[in-house]
């Protein structure tokens, strides 16, 4: 199923079974992968009246890769503890290119004997691939991912802002740091589209949002500081308020060419 049918049309035609809610996929089926786009989708798929919690057969595996709550995952394991189900969460980095190449990074939360039994299905996907330990401590790794993706994509964004304006050759400038201890993946691999002024979506700017968002409420509960985070979130705010929500988080880069 899909939270949108439209985006599953493709599927459909290549010989996918669809089902019209959560509920009536989830009696047929023994291993279940979600990802969505809000933690309130994540709600109601898994813990709503026609979720998957409520109709799993039992010893189902329910996989989250969503970017989501880890208090919610968290309630989501003890409530498919109880149905004698296996709940993991499994959030993903490497964004388009390594959803394609499959090669992306999985952060687990959950039971080792669930992780165990489901890596077979994580190794189709990521080559990355670690259990970082019970229900909701993928969502937290997946917090420190944005946190440090956050700062890094200012840091990104305004070194090759600089780069033009002092009439510097972008290309250039991008093929002497990238290597070098200014090196990450947001600079080798959004670095070029910036350049190239392509803004079209790999991770899409409500979505990062989003993602801050529960990071900084998840510091803000444990009593954390993050100035970088909170920084980089209003940032994103404001070119969201500028029309932005559906370019890709790369589109920070236009935040720093305004005269």
């Amino acid at each position: 199923m899909a939270m949108e049918p439209a985006k599953a049309e493709a599927l459909v035609k290549g010989g996918a079974l669809w089902h019209d809610t959560p509920g009536k996929l989830a009696a047929e089926c023994d291993v279940i992968i979600t990802m969505v786009g809000y933690p309130k989708d994540v709600e109601e798929i898994y813990l709503g009246e026609n979720g998957l919690v409520a109709n799993a057969k039992p010893g189902s595996y329910l996989i989250d890769m969503t970017t989501s709550s880890p208090l919610l995952a968290a309630r989501i394991y003890e409530a498919a503890e109880a149905k004698g189900l296996h709940a993991l969460d499994a959030p993903v980095s490497g964004g388009d290119i390594g959803a394609r190449d499959g090669k992306l990074s999985i952060m687990v939360g959950g039971s080792s004997e669930a992780f165990e039994a489901v890596r077979p299905l994580f190794e189709q996907m990521g080559t990355n691939i670690v259990l970082q330990g019970k229900a909701g401590a993928g969502q937290h790794t997946k917090m420190c991912n944005q946190i440090a993706i956050a700062s890094g994509m200012m840091g990104v964004c305004e070194a090759l802002a600089y780069a033009k304006t002092s009439g510097l050759d972008a290309e250039s400038v991008l093929k002497s740091i990238a290597t070098g201890a200014a090196g990450s993946w947001s600079l080798s691999n959004l670095g070029p589209r910036m350049i190239a002024g392509d803004y079209e979506p790999g991770f899409y700017v409500k979505h990062f949002i989003k993602d801050m968002g529960i990071a900084l409420e998840s510091a803000k509960a444990m009593g954390m500081k993050t100035p970088g985070l909170a920084l980089a979130e209003s940032l994103y705010q404001e070119i969201s308020r500028n029309g932005l929500d559906e370019k890709g988080t790369q589109v920070l880069y236009t935040y720093y060419l305004q005269a």
